[in-house]
């Protein structure tokens, strides 16, 4: 930039631009941020809600961006923020700046392909003897049909084949019959779609752009992938950066079960000579049956069976791979041979990485593998047929810590800011700086800017220490459920309740129901959003429900006047993952709960907690119905983790100031 303005100005302009207001914390941050970009620091930000934090990085990346002519990736956790971030939060910045900046800044919104249209699927170019939903698929009267006709149509005159743009949506089966994943795609040059690409054209469109905006699963992709996903950058923004490693587990997971491993031998069924197809049937018909016979669990030891049975499966599907020729003439056949190599190839790696994971020692072992046995998909299952509900078997294989991955190819790469409103953990940003694979090697430093809300004035933080602990059973005492009664009369309904469980929820909302006149929600009786559209629009509604409710409300207000934690959220106890990354940190002479179990508890009441104050004119309760939050050794770790409400455990006080919250006179 020819004349250069600091961040301090040019997010002055903004503001003043937009009609806001200083909000503390907000320059700090942007300031941090410009620093950071400038000097190659890593920088983590916890930034308390109605602090401003898109702005405040968002100044900062655009100057930087023009300056440089360089592209600064911005990643979230959510699409909801996404759509923010694109949708209302950059233009407005843009048209705020304009006159303070060079040019506009250019912006652009990148998902993975699974979430574009497939202009060659949409065409026929797939295999249609390889899935069994075909002969539904071409009938117009069933619901698949019917939303396949309908995606069809849509294809002819949507300008971005992006998922989130149908109104309405469709269900996953439908949408799976008109896209690709990465693997199965069949590259611009031997598609004959390639030119007219939504994928293309959406990638095309953020190498163009100065700032784009992804998610973490992208992200992760982008890092564990040979080849580059998203554009070319060296600074990076991670928002909802709490949720960073659980997104990048889940992408660097994998998992074998019947459905998929049967579609895949459908879908070589004509490409491969049959002595190779039986093979392959005969593999998978013989480890399906294994796992769905076996305990659920974490798998310590590998007997010799399921090592037969896996390494069977690996080979035949190897074997069938390398029959298959990857580059026919024919662009139909190459597109049903792309999604059956991809598959085939996932299947491979997948028994592979499991096989692997058994070789080390137990205590020096990188990946954990384990069973589970869930519920088959609503509508499929026998239960509809009077019979015992279907068990899905599924075979996961997952890394214990992503931190090398990340450390290497996250923050070896680009100079990262990572924010969120809940980054410190017992009051340091240790345990996620360890998570991430921040460490004294890395240049980074912490900073928590605060938050605009006097927590000790607007909020108090109730734990009732007169209860019993609670019970190994999930659902409340009948202790737990007469104070839940008594604080929710006192405050008129307007009750967000977050549950260690969906079965806690729906069994207190039924008591609930039957104690008070003031009517209760739960999750699952309707979509998510509307019934927490339900929740805002009546002050005297309750709204129960379980963990994405922890972290995804924001309804200022009276509607939430109190958010009730049932139970402190520790991980169940049988939780694979956790409990073999608790016994990794026992091996290495550290304590495996307070590392693993109650950080991530910490975590969760920090966000739950959140949901509180979401306005500077908001005011509550925020009641955690677990006595251990007063007497357990690591309760002072939990609250540490807290906003600084104003703390009690006297009942009968926090019954009057909700009564007097919300009482004719004070509303």
């Amino acid at each position: 930039m020819s004349d250069p303005r600091s961040t301090a100005t040019l997010l002055a302009t903004a503001v003043e631009a937009l009609g806001g207001t200083h909000r503390p914390g907000q320059l700090q941050m942007a300031e941090a941020v410009a620093a950071a970009f400038a000097t190659g620091e890593h920088l983590a930000v916890q930034a308390g809600t109605g602090t401003g934090k898109s702005l405040a990085y968002l100044v900062p990346a655009v100057e930087r961006a023009l300056a440089e002519e360089s592209t600064v990736v911005v990643s979230t956790a959510t699409i909801a923020l996404q759509r923010q971030l694109v949708d209302r939060d950059l233009p407005r910045l843009a048209a705020a700046l304009t006159g303070a900046l060079p040019r506009a800044p250019r912006f652009a919104l990148l998902k993975g392909r699974r979430n574009y249209l497939c202009l060659n699927k949409v065409h026929g170019g797939t295999d249609a003897a390889a899935d069994d939903s075909q002969e539904e698929l071409f009938t117009p009267t069933s619901a698949l049909g019917r939303d396949v006709a309908r995606l069809t149509e849509w294809a002819s005159n949507t300008d971005t084949g992006d998922r989130d743009d149908l109104r309405p949506g469709v269900p996953d089966r439908a949408w799976s019959q008109v896209s690709v994943s990465a693997r199965e795609c069949l590259g611009m040059a031997r598609c004959p779609f390639g030119t007219d690409c939504f994928a293309e054209k959406a990638r095309a469109e953020a190498g163009r752009a100065d700032i784009v905006v992804t998610n973490h699963a992208l992200l992760a992709i982008d890092a564990i992938a040979e080849a580059s996903v998203l554009p070319e950058h060296d600074l990076l923004i991670i928002d909802e950066a709490h949720e960073l490693v659980d997104r990048v587990t889940a992408v660097a997971a994998g998992e074998l079960s019947p459905g998929p491993l049967g579609l895949a031998v459908r879908r070589v069924g004509r490409l491969i000579s049959p002595e190779l197809v039986d093979r392959l049937d005969a593999a998978v018909t013989t480890f399906s049956a294994a796992i769905h016979d076996a305990e659920p669990g974490r798998i310590d030891r590998l007997d010799d069976e399921l090592a037969t049975y896996l390494t069977a499966l690996r080979d035949a599907a190897t074997g069938a791979r390398a029959a298959i020729d990857p580059a026919p003439s024919d662009p139909r056949a190459a597109a049903a041979r792309a999604e059956a190599v991809a598959a085939l190839s996932e299947i491979g790696d997948t028994a592979s990485q499991m096989l692997v994971s058994f070789g080390p020692p137990l205590a020096e072992r990188s990946h954990v593998v384990w069973l589970d046995h869930e519920d088959a998909a609503p509508g499929r299952s026998t239960a509809a047929r009077g019979s015992a509900p279907a068990i899905r078997p599924v075979l996961r294989v997952a890394p214990l810590t992503v931190s090398h991955l990340l450390a290497e190819r996250l923050f070896g790469a680009a100079t990262t800011v990572l924010t969120s409103a809940t980054l410190t953990v017992g009051g340091s940003f240790a345990a996620m700086a360890a998570d991430w694979g921040l460490t004294e090697a890395t240049p980074w430093r912490g900073l928590d800017v605060g938050s605009p809300f006097d927590y000790p004035k607007a909020g108090i933080l109730y734990v009732a220490a007169h209860l019993p602990p609670p019970g190994r059973d999930g659902t409340g005492s009948a202790e737990q459920i007469d104070e839940m009664a008594g604080l929710m009369a006192a405050c008129g309904g307007r009750t967000l309740g977050l549950f260690s469980s969906i079965r806690a929820a729906r069994a207190a909302a039924e008591a609930m129901r039957s104690r008070l006149d003031t009517p209760v929600l739960c999750q699952g009786e309707d979509a998510t959003a509307a019934l927490v559209e339900r929740f805002a629009a009546d002050p005297h509604t309750s709204l129960f429900g379980t963990l994405s409710l922890w972290q995804g409300v924001d309804v200022p207000g009276p509607s939430c006047s109190l958010v009730l934690i049932d139970r402190i959220p520790f991980p169940r106890p049988d939780d694979p993952l956790l409990t073999a990354r608790q016994r990794a940190v026992a091996a290495r002479g550290g304590n495996g709960f307070m590392a693993v179990a109650a950080t991530h508890a910490a975590l969760l009441l920090a966000q739950g907690a959140g949901r509180l104050l979401r306005s500077t004119a908001d005011r509550g309760v925020v009641a955690i119905l677990d006595s251990r939050m007063a007497t357990a050794r690591y309760s002072g770790f939990l609250r540490a983790s807290l906003p600084p409400f104003w703390t009690t455990t006297d009942p009968v006080l926090v019954k009057a100031a909700l009564t007097r919250l919300h009482s004719p006179t004070a509303e």
